[in-house]
């Protein structure tokens, strides 16, 4: 088969599930859709590199594989989750956006033109607000339109970059802008500041993010998996790929700092545990920017940051859903003995907890490390020491509030069933099992 034909695929398999709006089997064409959309990513793979149309390699064939994994774990989660939750929006309408979303991010990655990945990353917007408002409670919906207006000011930045791109090289095709060998002058280097004002406000990078902890907060669990997961990551490989027309490492590594530093900062003294997970994945973005900015090593870690993060995020916040649904409690405070009702809840969500927060032999663990030796290669030891010290002030915020849910004092609750118990635990250990495999492989 073509591949040009396979990356059609690839974006339009989640547009084609809508058809199941017309037979009311949306969360049945869904799920196949996800299916169908691993399967094509793996069958790429062997075709690697490819430049066209479309501009893939291993380093967004990654977050293909990543978009396309939440997106079956959050299909499979949704259905059972939200129909025992008093929303409002039906449920055919929720996957008809969820596909639309995921849509927009796949398109936003294959792609091989800045404009159009701008495009892509403006329409995941609309698209992930509409799913933001599944509960359409006052909150939620506030929240969303908060969303929608800090992230949109954020991408006329993005946008006037784009213009700046063109402007300096007469094309916005990638491949061809970064084969040119002297990309440097004054104007190249005010287009990629911009921009990462711009992307870096759909990232949650610090003073950018305000919206990103109420969007969490307040989305339903799955969703917050997919924003946490696999868009933040996205939008970051949108900013990577700008970031190396011309690397401004020193503005990059400023911004990456200070993004650890705050968002540390912020969970010493969240309630929320919803948004305490916020902040982590923007601790985890801060982590994973800097990885790409010093390069080397660093980039490899910042991969492995990213996939291993997507899928303990995902399995936190599914986790919390569970637990916001048996408790009704959003503050950490009034969820106390979680083992003893919810263990397997409990469990995914220990799990979820030590993997974002990058304990060994987790995935974050290792993509840690290879950011840490590359930093010590470069002789960054300030910066090292800030970031080791803030990542121990993260670690401690939320594994503390983590251990006093789990194995506080006793209080009765309701262990969810079936399915909804299970993609929790799943998504936790996967996340342990890309730590040990990347282990193997570098030893």
């Amino acid at each position: 088969m073509d591949m040009n034909i396979i990356l059609y695929l690839l974006i339009g398999l989640p547009i084609l599930a809508e058809v199941g709006y017309l037979f009311n089997v949306m969360r049945i064409t869904t799920i196949l859709s996800a299916i169908l959309i691993l399967i094509l990513t793996v069958l790429i793979h062997s075709a690697l590199p490819i430049a066209g149309l479309f501009y893939i390699t291993n380093f967004n064939w990654i977050l293909i594989l990543m978009v396309g994994s939440i997106y079956l774990l959050s299909a499979l989660f949704s259905y059972d989750y939200l129909k025992e939750r008093s929303i409002r929006m039906d449920l055919n309408y929720y996957y008809v956006f969820m596909n639309l979303f995921v849509a927009t991010m796949l398109f936003s990655l294959i792609i091989n033109n800045y404009g159009l990945m701008w495009a892509g990353i403006e329409a995941t917007t609309i698209t992930s607000a509409l799913l933001v408002m599944t509960e359409q409670t006052s909150i939620s919906v506030e929240a969303a339109w908060r969303y929608i207006i800090i992230v949109s000011v954020g991408l006329v930045f993005a946008f006037m970059s784009i213009i700046l791109i063109y402007y300096n090289f007469h094309t916005l095709t990638v491949t061809q802008i970064l084969s040119i060998p002297n990309r440097s002058s004054e104007i190249v280097t005010i287009t990629v500041a911009i921009a990462l004002v711009g992307f870096g406000t759909k990232i949650g990078i610090f003073p950018m993010h305000t919206w990103l902890p109420d969007v969490h907060s307040e989305a339903p669990a799955p969703v917050s998996a997919l924003f946490s997961g696999v868009l933040l990551p996205v939008a970051l490989y949108v900013l990577y790929l700008i970031y190396q027309i011309k690397p401004l490492d020193s503005l990059f590594i400023l911004f990456s700092l200070a993004t650890i530093i705050v968002a540390s900062i912020f969970m010493t003294y969240q309630k929320n545990y919803k948004r305490m997970f916020a902040y982590s994945s923007m601790e985890n973005m801060g982590i994973a920017l800097l990885g790409l900015s010093i390069g080397g090593y660093g980039i490899i870690g910042a991969l492995a940051v990213l996939f291993a993060h997507s899928f303990a995020k995902a399995g936190a916040f599914y986790s919390s859903g569970n637990i916001l649904h048996s408790t009704g409690e959003r503050n950490i405070s009034k969820v106390n003995g979680l083992i003893h009702d919810m263990k397997t809840t409990s469990s995914a969500l220990l799990l979820s907890s030590l993997a974002v927060t990058g304990a060994p032999p987790f995935g974050v663990f290792v993509g840690e490390f290879l950011i840490f030796i590359q930093m010590l290669r470069l002789h960054l030891y300030l910066e090292f020491a800030i970031v080791l010290f803030f990542l121990m002030v993260a670690f401690i915020s939320i594994n503390y509030n983590v251990n006093n849910m789990v194995f506080g004092k006793w209080r009765a609750n309701k262990e969810a069933k079936g399915i909804l118990k299970i993609i929790p635990l799943v998504s936790a250990l996967i996340s342990l099992l890309i730590g040990i495999v990347l282990i193997v492989v570098i030893a």
